[in-house]
């Protein structure tokens, strides 16, 4: 990090997402990996970025009272938003090749919210990309099932693997922001501390 203030502070990522850790490895931050279980359900009338900031918040108050003064929290949280629904991970192969053929052929936003707490204040950010697929054929949708298993991924896909590749034909925002963390937003926010 070219910030000489941030080595006043102590970043934790509570992420378990390889690809949030890899990025953080990237910005050159030093961090440590704190990881706390909670439930991600939220209250059914919040809508698109609402949830992700409800749910980033959430995983951040898991962490109350246990920061130093030196320590920022870092969470977040990725959705899918597809015809006013928000897709999550799915459940299962049957669940993925639903969402996927859903993605088919259509325009959805991926969301993104990140929190940062310390004891002294918290801030949240909010961004959203749009995506554009292609048609896809349902061989095409099970090859990739069956073979990246993206399970663990909002909207059952990677757009860095196969599928992005072959399948997105637009993207309007952050590319970071699709694979679950807007990097420059926190990059910027980061630079911002004194």
């Amino acid at each position: 990090m070219h910030n000489s203030n941030l080595k006043k502070y102590k970043l934790i990522l509570a992420s378990g997402s390889p690809r949030r850790q890899q990025f953080f490895k990237d910005l050159e931050l030093d961090f440590e990996i704190r990881l706390k279980e909670i439930e991600e359900i939220f209250p059914p009338e919040l809508k698109a970025g609402e949830i992700t900031n409800y749910l980033a918040q959430l995983k951040a108050s898991a962490f109350d009272g246990t920061l130093k003064d030196d320590e920022i929290l870092v969470t977040s949280d990725t959705i899918v938003w597809h015809n006013n629904v928000a897709l999550g991970k799915p459940k299962d192969k049957e669940d993925a090749f639903r969402i996927l053929k859903s993605l088919s052929n259509a325009t959805h936003e991926v969301i993104t919210s990140v929190c940062f707490k310390s004891n002294q204040k918290t801030h949240l950010i909010c961004e959203k990309t749009k995506v554009t697929f292609n048609t896809l054929s349902d061989e095409a949708i099970l090859y990739y099932i069956e073979k990246f298993k993206p399970f663990d991924k909002a909207g059952s896909y990677g757009i860095q693997e196969w599928i992005g590749f072959i399948g997105v034909s637009k993207i309007e925002g952050s590319y970071a922001n699709v694979m679950g963390m807007p990097v420059d937003k926190v990059y910027q926010y980061l630079s911002t501390l004194e």
